[in-house]
Protein backbone atom coordinates (compact mmCIF):
# COMPACT_ATOMS: atom_id res chain seq x y z
CA UNK A 1 0.00 0.00 0.00
CA UNK A 2 1.16 3.29 -1.43
CA UNK A 3 1.48 6.34 1.33
CA UNK A 4 -0.11 9.05 0.57
CA UNK A 5 0.39 12.32 2.47
CA UNK A 6 -3.00 14.54 2.74
CA UNK A 7 -2.61 18.15 2.81
CA UNK A 8 -5.46 20.76 3.68
CA UNK A 9 -6.10 23.12 0.56
CA UNK A 10 -6.29 26.69 1.81
CA UNK A 11 -10.14 27.81 1.70
CA UNK A 12 -8.97 30.17 -1.04
CA UNK A 13 -7.36 27.45 -3.48
CA UNK A 14 -10.43 25.26 -2.83
CA UNK A 15 -12.85 28.79 -4.55
CA UNK A 16 -10.53 29.30 -6.90
CA UNK A 17 -10.30 25.31 -7.83
CA UNK A 18 -14.14 25.70 -7.83
CA UNK A 19 -14.58 28.43 -10.02
CA UNK A 20 -11.98 27.42 -12.73
CA UNK A 21 -13.48 24.49 -13.34
CA UNK A 22 -15.88 26.12 -15.91
CA UNK A 23 -13.58 27.65 -17.71
CA UNK A 24 -12.20 24.18 -18.54
CA UNK A 25 -15.14 22.75 -19.42
CA UNK A 26 -15.91 25.88 -21.72
CA UNK A 27 -12.37 25.38 -23.26
CA UNK A 28 -13.20 21.26 -24.03
CA UNK A 29 -16.81 22.65 -25.43
CA UNK A 30 -15.11 25.35 -27.65
CA UNK A 31 -12.91 22.74 -28.86
CA UNK A 32 -14.59 19.69 -29.57
CA UNK A 33 -16.90 22.54 -31.37
CA UNK A 34 -13.62 23.06 -33.72
CA UNK A 35 -12.76 19.66 -33.62
CA UNK A 36 -16.04 19.05 -35.14
CA UNK A 37 -16.54 21.76 -37.35
CA UNK A 38 -12.98 21.67 -39.15
CA UNK A 39 -13.07 17.58 -39.12
CA UNK A 40 -15.46 18.17 -41.81
CA UNK A 41 -13.17 20.13 -44.22
CA UNK A 42 -9.55 18.89 -43.71
CA UNK A 43 -9.17 16.03 -42.49
CA UNK A 44 -5.81 15.55 -40.48
CA UNK A 45 -5.27 19.33 -41.01
CA UNK A 46 -3.31 21.48 -38.70
CA UNK A 47 -6.45 23.21 -37.42
CA UNK A 48 -7.72 19.82 -36.40
CA UNK A 49 -4.62 18.78 -34.88
CA UNK A 50 -4.54 22.08 -32.59
CA UNK A 51 -8.40 21.88 -31.91
CA UNK A 52 -7.39 17.96 -30.33
CA UNK A 53 -4.42 19.77 -28.74
CA UNK A 54 -6.76 21.91 -26.99
CA UNK A 55 -9.50 19.55 -26.05
CA UNK A 56 -6.68 17.27 -24.10
CA UNK A 57 -4.99 19.91 -22.54
CA UNK A 58 -8.30 21.29 -20.84
CA UNK A 59 -9.17 17.67 -20.06
CA UNK A 60 -6.34 16.52 -18.27
CA UNK A 61 -6.76 20.11 -16.24
CA UNK A 62 -10.44 19.25 -15.58
CA UNK A 63 -9.16 15.70 -14.55
CA UNK A 64 -6.58 17.40 -12.30
CA UNK A 65 -8.89 19.78 -10.63
CA UNK A 66 -11.75 17.17 -9.96
CA UNK A 67 -9.39 15.21 -8.62
CA UNK A 68 -8.00 17.63 -6.28
CA UNK A 69 -11.32 19.16 -5.44
CA UNK A 70 -11.48 15.38 -4.59
CA UNK A 71 -8.94 14.57 -2.57
CA UNK A 72 -9.73 17.53 -0.44
CA UNK A 73 -13.28 16.25 0.17
CA UNK A 74 -12.06 13.13 1.94
CA UNK A 75 -9.66 14.54 4.35
CA UNK A 76 -11.46 14.12 7.94
CA UNK A 77 -9.02 16.24 9.49
CA UNK A 78 -9.38 19.30 7.48
CA UNK A 79 -11.85 22.09 9.14
CA UNK A 80 -12.07 23.73 5.33
CA UNK A 81 -12.61 20.54 3.66
CA UNK A 82 -15.94 20.21 6.93
CA UNK A 83 -16.85 23.84 6.09
CA UNK A 84 -17.24 23.91 2.44
CA UNK A 85 -18.53 20.27 2.16
CA UNK A 86 -22.68 20.63 1.99
CA UNK A 87 -23.88 18.01 4.43
CA UNK A 88 -26.45 15.41 2.66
Amino acid sequence: MAFVKRVALAPRAVRQLRRVRSVYVTGMLLSALGLLSYGDSAAGGRQTMIAAVFLAVFAALLTLTAVQLWRHGRTEHCSTAKKLTPLA
